[in-house]
């Protein structure tokens, strides 16, 4: 069974104005079209139904009797469309959807995020942890924060966190084999996620351009807060941010035994967002608001080539 086909939606929605004005002037204002535009699309409807909707008057319309029954019902139907399409335009500018890197969510939005919140009551923050290629794909999010995957060329990006890295471990750990003084020395301790190629790359400015690396199991956290939390219990040397892990160095938690740090050229945290939210006061908001906090922090945002776009 096949449905009738409706008549053109221009036509209907110029039918539903005239029929609340019963004035093709009024209705023309409102719709943005001359009046005879509107008698035009008038005249498609009735053609299309095969009746007359309006009776034309010296100085006035009336709906038919059919007319005014076909009335009733568009008149409701349109106010639904427009009911539901504010529900959601108002949910929309209220709530900011960011698809976030777990790291970055754990280790510095989360301890940020009510300073947030305080400062833009309005906005309802919903956080999705997401950390792969296919998260700028569902469209959901506003704003994306990621790490190890670079967002769309197409979006309008922001780095924020150099992805810098250096070894880290608890004392204890360290202290099992009679302190750490030489890189290969980390060598002779559980290496948390030996096929991260961080690794070769500090050892190789290290100066150790072949590290073995091969007599730990392989394993691959997902999170450099799930290897920290690692490092933290004394599992395992981890290779870490040291921007994430500043109060777990400054508290004892955690040491770096070497100033030497590394940076991936390839890797940064970004924070991203398509050409479409540019103008969207929420995603405004929102990323004035981290690159104070950035600053605050004490990131040299120069130094990150952050900048508003």
């Amino acid at each position: 069974m096949t449905s009738d086909p409706l008549p053109p939606v221009l036509a209907i929605r110029a039918f539903e104005a005239v029929s609340r004005h019963l004035s093709f002037t009024k209705a023309g204002e409102e719709l943005g079209m001359t009046q005879a535009a509107v008698s035009y699309q008038i005249k498609v409807l009735e053609e299309r139904l095969g009746f007359p909707v309006f009776v034309r008057r010296a100085r006035k319309i009336d709906l038919t009797e059919k007319g005014t029954q076909l009335a009733a019902r568009v008149v409701d139907a349109f106010r639904d469309l427009r009911t539901a399409f504010s529900d959601v335009r108002q949910e929309n500018d209220t709530q900011l959807v960011i698809a976030c890197n777990p790291t970055f969510a754990s280790r510095w939005l989360a301890a940020h995020l009510f300073d947030f919140q305080i400062a833009n009551p309005d906005l309802a923050i919903r956080i999705i942890p997401s950390d792969s290629e296919n998260q700028y794909k569902n469209g959901e999010q506003d704003i994306t924060i990621s790490g190890c995957y670079a967002p769309p060329p197409d979006n309008i990006r922001h780095p924020l966190i150099p992805a810098t890295f250096s070894p880290m471990l608890h004392p204890d750990l360290a202290a099992s084999i009679g302190g750490i003084n030489f890189p290969t020395d980390l060598l002779k301790l559980p290496i948390t996620d030996p096929g991260d190629h961080w690794w070769p790359l500090w050892f190789a400015k290290a100066g150790i351009p072949n590290p073995d690396l091969g007599s730990w199991p392989s394993s691959r956290m997902g999170s450099q807060g799930l290897e920290a939390d690692r490092a933290i219990a004394g599992k395992g040397v981890a290779i870490l941010t040291p921007f994430f892990y500043r109060a777990e160095l400054a508290s004892g938690q955690l040491i770096q035994p070497f100033d030497l740090v590394e940076h991936d050229p390839g890797m940064a945290w970004h924070l991203s967002y398509p050409h479409s939210n540019r103008n969207s006061r929420k995603v405004r908001l929102f990323r004035d608001w981290i690159f104070t906090e950035l600053l605050k922090d004490g990131l040299d945002l120069e130094e990150t080539g952050l900048a508003v776009a």
